[in-house]
């Protein structure tokens, strides 16, 4: 107790309480004077995929044989009714200038316009309406200056035709259209989508969280400080990781940013909220606003920390990942929620101090006594206090614990047993929408060729001098479409190369599972050509490939990711709450949340807005925020539970635990499900179902499991929910910083 006094007169004491705050003021002063923010050092094509995985290595290959260095904007032409003369003509134009003058960072493009007018006709789909022309550029070059050079061909392309293509509609009326698709065209998108995210994401998380905390709080002052206080935490995390970008020693992406800016307001307005319950609780006990906010500080500080170590731990796992996107993520996010907790301690305290109760106008609390002296200065002669509401769910919980247990666990048994119906896909064209540029350019590629067209499959072998017997095989395989003529490596005769279009979307499931039985084969005819260690003499490149190895590689991260987090979150609370019992059900029961909100997000994303399946990173994603964040909440109610039974009897501990942190926990959690229920107002598929599955996980942990379950777990197992400690209140005032 003494030590948490301490802390409080250090950081919101008389004179300290302005010192803390010129602190921050000049920590974020500095800190965005001397250092580039976080926003300027983003780097979206960033490699995702390590250099020892076999398309890595196929792409390796292919440069050094082939010169294939490069990847495609296919640049896809239609009129409904078909292209007429002048339009392949104008085409023909277009990619002579290119080839002479090329845009910036192009590579190369295909003659076209030395063939005649009739031999690009042949090129043109069954009904006459569509041609695809590709136009290569370097693969070493950013999205952002892909899309300055696909710009400079647009504009080209508008003052040929005398009119813009790429404005004009593919479906109505007969006029030339045109759309950039292929990996430069869904490179430039996908940046494109994120571009400006976490921007419109704060804005609207902020209007948000102001508008939850003035209806919960109903004090303009109050529903200010959490959001100052995340904003001076903003202001030091995005230059203190733009440093950390700028140096080299991380990598950060548009995405990760959009997401640490929710992470950022959801868990920052609960640490805050939990102090400020806290401390307006205690204001009605106690007249000396600087004594209620010491013993806020006391009783909360601890598990505010331990909550936030929690958290950032769980986060730092997602270094143990192989995949760059999910490696990136632990740095900014662990770091953005330890800067939280730290503002959360020291900024948050030192604000109240400074408003005291005013923070709570206009309904300040007080004590009976001040209510009473209020009452007497304006005339009444009594002051009626409002009856203390006893916590329904308080009494039900340890009235009826076993039926509280039963239908739970049949609630959430129901929900997660639809997390083994969910179908996952890698499908990148599947988050865009449906009316972005690349997408409009896939689909009509689909519709009018093979859409194995978008994305070619490269397979390179080593045949030792063999004469070809592996593309008459190709050629019979049922997936595939088209298969080229043989080309031999540049620097190694004996390498053969097969450019293939498969006969479906090369990002869909069925595709990627191709990629082995394509291996297989080609293995296969080499060892009956006699050729030794055929599996070293075998590469597979193309995005069908590269997809392949994401989701081997994220399958192996899930693998290796959750047992550690789950494992670190048990040795956390069996530290911290000094009982075995406990710690079990606990990560027990957020794991079985963790389902539940799997089941449930797939019933909403799947049979609720129609989607096929989710993106193949989400479980993960999910997984460490639910289960990290959701042990917040079972800290926060535990701790007021076993603090209180050292001044009651066991039940009444609980009924009473359950009350008084029911209100600031939903407060809370409906707060964190709201920000990241905002990812879902995105036009990007795969923020939108994260942001749903995560959304409900947090919901289902505020409204069942802890109000429900965790207590009537607790009631049922009364004395043994603190095993192997001697229920002695030493021992337990010593096991966790206690919380009212």
């Amino acid at each position: 107790m003494e030590h948490g006094q301490g802390w409080g007169r250090f950081v919101a004491g008389k004179r300290s309480k302005w010192v803390t705050l010129a602190v921050w003021i000049l920590i974020v002063g500095v800190l965005s004077a001397m250092w580039p923010m976080v926003n300027k050092e983003v780097q979206n094509n960033a490699a995702n995929l390590p250099d020892d995985l076999p398309s890595v290595q196929a792409a390796k290959v292919a440069k050094e044989q082939f010169g294939s260095g490069s990847v495609p904007a296919l640049l896809v032409w239609h009129r409904e009714g078909g292209l007429q003369d002048d339009d392949l003509q104008h085409v023909q134009k277009l990619f002579g200038g290119w080839a002479t003058t090329p845009v910036p960072y192009q590579d190369s493009v295909p003659p076209f316009d030395k063939l005649p007018v009739q031999a690009l006709r042949a090129q043109l789909s069954q009904d006459q309406s569509t041609l695809v022309t590709p136009v290569l550029f370097r693969s070493d070059v950013a999205s952002d200056h892909l899309k300055e050079g696909v710009q400079q061909l647009k504009n080209q392309a508008a003052q040929e035709f005398g009119s813009d293509p790429f404005a004009a509609s593919q479906t109505t009326g007969s006029e030339l259209s045109a759309r950039v698709t292929g990996p430069v065209g869904i490179s430039i998108d996908a940046v494109g989508l994120f571009k400006n995210a976490d921007f419109k994401l704060m804005m609207a998380t902020v209007i948000l969280v102001l508008v939850i905390l003035l209806v919960i709080y109903r004090s303009p002052i109050l529903a200010l400080i959490p959001l100052v206080a995340i904003g001076f935490a903003y202001g030091a995390i995005s230059p203190l990781l733009g440093l950390m970008a700028a140096k080299g020693w991380i990598t950060v992406d548009s995405q990760a940013i959009s997401i640490m800016t929710v992470l950022l307001f959801g868990a920052g307005t609960d640490y805050c909220l939990f102090l400020v319950s806290h401390f307006r609780h205690l204001l009605r006990e106690e007249e000396s606003k600087g004594k209620a906010l010491l013993q806020a500080i006391t009783e909360t500080s601890g598990a505010i920390a331990m909550s936030g170590f929690t958290v950032v731990l769980s986060l730092l796992a997602l270094l143990l990942a192989r995949y760059g996107a999910h490696h990136r993520f632990a740095v900014p996010f662990s770091v953005s929620i330890l800067v939280m907790v730290v503002a959360s301690l020291t900024l948050v305290p030192a604000l109240l101090a400074i408003f005291g109760r005013v923070s709570f106008f206009p309904f300040i609390p007080r004590t009976l006594a001040m209510e009473e002296e209020r009452a007497r200065r304006k005339g009444k002669m009594h002051y009626q206090p409002k009856p203390q509401k006893e916590s329904f769910i308080g009494r039900l919980v340890i009235a009826r614990p076993w039926m509280i247990v039963i239908v739970t666990l049949v609630v959430l048994g129901g929900l997660a047993s639809f997390s083994g119906q969910v179908k996952f896909t890698y499908d990148i064209m599947s988050s865009f929408p449906k009316s972005m540029e690349s997408r409009e350019g896939y689909d009509m590629i689909g519709k009018q060729f093979s859409p194995g067209v978008l994305a070619p499959v490269k397979l390179m072998v080593e045949a030792g001098g063999h004469a070809d017997a592996l593309g008459a095989k190709l050629a019979e395989l049922p997936y595939i479409d088209k298969v080229s003529k043989p080309q031999k490596g540049g620097q190694n005769s004996d390498i053969l190369a097969y450019d293939m279009e498969l006969e479906m979307n090369p990002y869909s499931t069925e595709a990627i599972d191709s990629i082995p039985k394509l291996r297989e084969t080609a293995e296969q005819s080499l060892r009956e050509a006699g050729i030794a260690s055929p599996e070293d003499k075998v590469w597979i490149g193309g995005q069908t490939a590269i997809q392949y190895d994401t989701r081997v590689t994220g399958d192996r991260d899930t693998l290796v990711i959750i047992p550690v987090v789950i494992g670190m979150i048990t040795l956390l609370l069996l530290v911290y709450l000094r009982s075995v019992t406990a710690t079990v059900y606990l990560v027990l029961t957020v794991i079985l949340s963790y389902f539940s909100a799997l089941g449930l997000g797939w019933i909403i994303i799947h049979y609720g807005l129609g989607a096929d399946a989710i993106q193949g990173a989400i479980p993960l994603y999910s997984f460490v925020f639910l289960v990290a964040l959701g042990e917040d909440y079972n800290i926060f109610m535990i701790s007021s539970i076993w603090k209180k039974k050292k001044e009651m009897p066991f039940k009444q501990a609980i009924k009473e635990g359950v009350g008084e942190t029911g209100s600031v926990i939903t407060s809370a959690g409906l707060i964190l499900a709201g920000t990241f229920a905002v990812l879902a107002s995105l036009p990007i598929q795969v923020l939108v179902q994260f942001g749903i599955i995560t959304a409900v996980g947090v919901l289902l942990d505020t409204f069942i499991v802890r109000p429900f379950l965790v207590p009537a777990i607790t009631t049922l197992l009364g004395s043994w929910a603190f095993w192997p400690s001697k229920h002695a209140e030493v021992q337990e005032s010593a096991a966790h910083t206690e919380i009212r």
